[in-house]
């Protein structure tokens, strides 16, 4: 039989399986994205409340709520920077989704403005509402 360039029409349907382009070790615990549970940061990688107090005791606000600030994420695209008027001063931020669902979940600090805000350059926001913990939790 002759070979033809397109498959029958029944054969095109295919799914896409949940495949994250990172997992994180089951030894420790996780956060994960609360739609889709692709792994979004590493415990260790949240910034300690320790360190929030330090720094003016803030909490971190997002635009739903409570949120936490990490060192670094996966499975975590960015959009473009743009400049923000923040609870704490004018920083150019980019937001951040999950790459697997979509869904945006907070954004990136790019730049601050205030020498006191210096500190998130580079860090990253998940606002809790988009977040389940994973892997070790007690």
């Amino acid at each position: 039989p002759e070979l033809s360039e397109e498959p029958p029409a029944e054969m095109v349907k295919m799914t896409k399986s949940k495949t994250f382009q990172a997992y994180l070790p089951n030894c420790h615990r996780t956060y994960s994205c609360i739609h889709c549970r692709a792994h979004l940061a590493n415990h260790d990688e949240l910034i300690s409340k320790a360190m929030q107090f330090f720094f003016l005791m803030q909490s971190f606000q997002g635009s739903q709520g409570r949120a936490y600030l990490f060192n670094s994420v996966v499975n975590v695209g960015c959009g473009p920077a743009e400049e923000r008027v923040l609870l704490t001063g004018l920083h150019a931020v980019a937001d951040i989704y999950c790459e697997n669902c979509k869904t945006t979940l907070g954004w990136k600090y790019e730049h601050a403005f205030e020498s006191s805000q210096k500190y998130k350059e580079g860090k990253f926001i998940i606002e809790l509402a988009h977040m389940i913990k994973d892997n070790g939790w007690e």
